[in-house]
């Protein structure tokens, strides 16, 4: 039987949901949940995509996600496979991890933004120890919210809910916190469960929220990064042989990934002359330029 269609939105927000087969948890140690995290900051940063709220639990694990225009599968794919090779490779183990496909909920209002963000961040209230002290559970954004953790890296968006709350930070954590702790016992845990199994993805939500418009022509990419990197010949980056070109195809593989979101076959079919392994490992190359590279990065900027 075909699998059902999952319900997408360039702009939409999403509570994604992955969690493990019975018979084996998700996280054996902190340690693995630590990685899981690294993953997360990693491929968020990769795609230009940034976390709202998470709880990782031992075989489940809750996202608020804002994609910023890129298609919420990529991600998950990219880091869910990431994470299952490390767990297999740690514990000697072969075959699936995840149970199925991981569930997604667009976000469909600002109520139900901020109820979710309640939801994910009271997880660990059955956690033994953490029931009343749920922000001091180091495996959720909760304690960043509150202030009790810092926020390296600027990972999580805390502003995108803090904001309504109040402009002055002290106020927001303090009202915050108090909205949480109100919503435990409302029942709000059980319907948000109902709707993540659901998948209820029915509705649109558009917000003040950034995203990124990813639906560009791969072609019109290359020309245009040729013309801003002073190469006027984007013909010769099919040429494989010519090494003085490689660091700009790998950065056009890059691009072509993320912003067009272009399969290694159909790059493969852009550039040409090059195996599907060639242009996995160029666009890990291409990211790399983008991370370390002025010129590289700001080209990434002004098309976006």
């Amino acid at each position: 039987m075909p699998r059902v269609a999952r319900k997408k939105s360039s702009e939409a927000l999403y509570h994604i949901m992955c969690r493990s087969i019975s018979e084996v948890d998700l996280f054996s140690s902190n340690e693995d949940k630590l990685y899981y995290l690294e993953l997360l900051k990693k491929y968020c940063e990769k795609y230009h995509s940034s976390i709202i709220a998470y709880c990782i639990m031992d075989n489940h694990v809750h996202l608020y996600i804002n994609p910023r225009g890129e298609d919420v599968s990529t991600i998950m794919h990219s880091l869910n496979s990431a994470y299952v090779s490390y767990f297999n490779r740690r514990y000697k183990r072969h075959g699936h991890l995840f149970q199925g496909r991981f569930a997604s909920c667009m976000i469909t209002s600002d109520t139900y933004s901020l109820t979710l963000s309640a939801y994910i961040h009271n997880n660990a209230k059955d956690i033994p120890g953490f029931s009343g002290r749920e922000e001091e559970y180091p495996y959720s954004s909760y304690g960043i919210y509150t202030g009790l953790r810092q926020n390296k890296d600027g990972f999580v968006d805390t502003q995108f809910i803090m904001q309504q709350f109040s402009l002055d930070q002290s106020r927001a954590r303090e009202k915050y916190r108090a909205f949480v702790t109100s919503m435990r016992d409302t029942g709000i845990m059980k319907e948000i469960d109902e709707d993540i199994i659901r998948a209820y993805t029915d509705n649109e939500y558009r917000s003040e929220k950034k995203f990124i418009n990813r639906e560009k022509i791969p072609e019109a990419i290359v020309e245009r990064l040729c013309g801003m990197l002073g190469e006027t010949r984007p013909q010769d980056l099919i040429l494989k042989y010519r090494r003085d070109k490689s660091s700009l195809r790998a950065f056009i593989t890059y691009v072509m990934r993320v912003l067009c979101g272009c399969t290694y076959r159909r790059i493969c079919e852009i550039i040409g002359n090059l195996s599907l392994s060639a242009v996995v490992r160029l666009t890990g190359e291409g990211y790399r330029l983008y991370k370390e590279d002025k010129r590289y990065s700001d080209a990434f900027t002004a098309l976006i």
